[in-house]
């Protein structure tokens, strides 16, 4: 019983994700988190001290 209520469960939530993804404008997730991303980085650039080029690890 177990498995014929797990397997109908994800029939019908795959179903209400096609039905929402074709009738319905939604996200990209994957092209947001990469702007995401890309705006963290050029918030870290901008705010990162200058030193003399030498990194720690490296000494």
């Amino acid at each position: 019983m177990g498995f014929l209520k797990s397997t109908f469960s994800l029939l019908i939530g795959t179903g209400c994700g096609i039905y929402i993804a074709q009738n319905y404008e939604v996200p990209n997730i994957k092209k947001l988190m990469w702007t995401v991303m890309g705006k963290a980085k050029e918030f870290e650039e901008s705010y990162k001290k200058k030193g003399n080029g030498k990194n720690k690890d490296n000494e």
